[in-house]
């Protein structure tokens, strides 16, 4: 105990000894930033500038007077610490994420973040990431809740962050002018470059995001395929139709059997007579984007989120044309996709078979969705969004018995893992989602009372390791295939190829053309025989296809 009292007295009267200026004590904890949060950064700074070694030190001396200008902002006598602090913080957090699994912290992940579920998200939580956070975040933080600020005179403390922020940023202009043709060529090749720093790079995520959200707090619902019509399938009385759309979770094409894959991830689905179209690709790399895009009618390449939100999707449009409409969730929910219709979730349920982790596998579906197709006696769209192969935690995606690629990862630590053993657990949630899909498939092929067909399509793919790519989310300008290629699959009843008058051979003739989520929106509606001006007969693979000629040239 004296020991203990000496060493406070001892600390009290260094600290009482130690002052130092908001300024210095922001270009310290830059400075700690710079060097200790930013290993990416580093690499591909020495990648970019290899054998220009001035044109690396000009640079990342200006990356640093740019920050510190932005930083001297807060640097006043009671902002500066907590400011610091929370960069600290920050640093450290998106810095694991970055440096193990190589993601990007730009606004469309931030925005993936803000939607997620607690179930979901504590899986990124590892005791690696908390030793990081104490060791980079936490203990630096400590040091600067400890350290005494100088006293300054009023005015001097009210000038100096104003000259600093003059300062550093002319020092940072005049040091990007010296090669700004060369920097500036860089920053358009490389955008992964600014992308990977820390915190600069969540920091502007973060202003991009809020003023996303802000554009979209007062918009206004636009309506959309109001002049939706039931076309001549629905005329005479019929067997009622059933369609099931199943948005998948984090499917890659590469890893689908059905594909060329040499593992057999497809055993059951490749004994059933579906199509599978090989060559189709995302909107997105994330779920809060992918999801709501997929069934827009927007393009991939005209999609925002203030659109999404603010234009009513495919679902809506088959409601206005008189179909029943449900959405079934085993996922973070809808993203307001099935806002105006009946929705049913169905993680945290209290089952011992499929919820036993605190999240439902997606066998939680079966046995509801065998007693709802036996209710069925209207024309209904029923989507079910799958939890599929979400990441990092794969084992837990499926249950005990197809875990039949082994060895198989089983943390969320990747680096503990092999590239291999990381690839079986993958693998197996794919098998899984194979036997969720066949057995769906099964139950629809039974019911002779129904005209029924399913569509399978994921909302984005998956990196493995690829590169130092771990999950998804990477921007897509620099997304690599394994997160945009995705499978597609479509399975139709003789029932409903009679109904609604499909050429089957026709539309497996397009097995391997290019598609992508830009065709559900259209070829939903085409397949089903609505009519709308807001389908565009280019984007419907089921146009060419259709034996009824009238409804072939709408």
């Amino acid at each position: 105990m004296p020991f203990v009292q000496a060493l406070l007295y001892r600390t009290s009267l260094l600290r009482a000894q130690i002052s130092i200026s908001p300024a210095l004590l922001t270009v310290f904890s830059i400075a700690f930033m710079f060097g200790v949060d930013n290993s990416t950064f580093w690499y591909i700074a020495s990648d970019v500038f290899s054998g220009h070694l001035l044109s690396l030190m000009g640079y990342m001396a200006a990356v640093f007077c740019l920050t510190l200008a932005a930083f001297s902002l807060f640097a006043f006598r009671w902002t500066v610490k907590p400011f610091l602090i929370s960069m600290l913080i920050l640093a450290a957090m998106t810095s694991y994420y970055v440096d193990t699994l190589g993601i990007i912290v730009d606004r469309d992940m931030i925005q993936n973040v803000m939607v997620t579920t607690v179930a979901e998200s504590r899986h990124l939580i590892t005791l690696g990431y908390v030793t990081h956070i104490l060791a980079f975040g936490v203990f630096p933080s400590l040091i600067v809740m400890w350290v005494r600020i100088r006293p300054q005179r009023r005015v001097w403390a009210a000038v100096t962050p104003i000259v600093t922020f003059v300062v550093s940023l002319a020092l940072a202009t005049g040091l990007l002018m010296v090669d700004l043709k060369s920097y500036a060529s860089i920053l358009r090749e490389r955008k992964d470059f600014m992308s990977s720093y820390q915190p600069g790079a969540p920091l502007v995520g973060a202003i991009r995001y809020a003023k996303m959200i802000s554009r979209s707090a007062n918009l206004v619902l636009t309506s959309t395929g109001m002049d939706a019509k039931a076309g001549a399938a629905y005329d005479a009385p019929q067997k009622p139709m059933l369609t099931i759309v199943v948005a998948g979770e984090t499917a890659r094409a590469q890893n689908f059997s059905l594909n060329g894959y040499d593992v057999d991830t497809n055993p059951e689905l490749s004994k059933l007579p579906v199509i599978n179209f090989s060559n189709t690709h995302s909107c997105g790399t994330a779920t809060a984007v992918s999801l709501p895009c997929m069934f827009s009618k927007f393009s991939q390449d005209s999609y925002s989120f203030e659109k999404g939100t603010s234009t009513e999707n495919v679902l809506d449009v088959l409601g206005h044309a008189g179909l029943n409409v449900e959405w079934w969730d085993n996922n973070t929910g809808d993203k307001a996709i099935a806002a105006r219709f009946d929705t049913r979730r169905l993680t945290n349920l209290k089952n011992p078979e499929f919820c036993a982790t605190g999240e439902c596998i997606d066998g939680i579906f079966l046995e509801p969705l065998k007693e709802y197709i036996a209710s069925v006696n209207k024309d209904t769209v029923l989507v079910l969004h799958q939890i599929g192969s979400h990441g990092p935690t794969y084992y837990q995606r499926y249950p005990a018995e197809f875990e039949r690629f082994t060895p198989a990862c089983r943390t969320a630590e990747f680096k503990k893992c092999t590239p291999q053993e990381i690839t079986n657990a993958y693998d197996n949630t794919i098998a899984y989602t194979d036997h969720i899909l066949a057995q769906t498939i099964n139950m629809l092929a039974a019911n002779d009372g129904l005209a029924t067909s399913l569509i399978y399509v994921s909302d984005h793919g998956e990196s493995l390791g690829e590169s130092g790519l771990y999950l998804h989310g990477a921007p897509y300008f620099m997304a690599p295939e394994t997160q945009t290629h995705v499978p597609m699959i479509l399975w139709m009843s003789d029932a409903f190829q009679s109904r609604f008058s499909i050429d089957e051979s026709c539309v497996a003739d397009q097995r391997d053309k290019a598609l992508s989520h830009d065709n559900l929106f259209h070829s939903l509606l085409g397949l089903l025989d609505i009519h709308t001006a807001e389908r565009n007969p280019d984007l419907d693979i089921f146009t060419p296809c259709k034996t009824n000629v009238e409804v072939a040239k709408l």
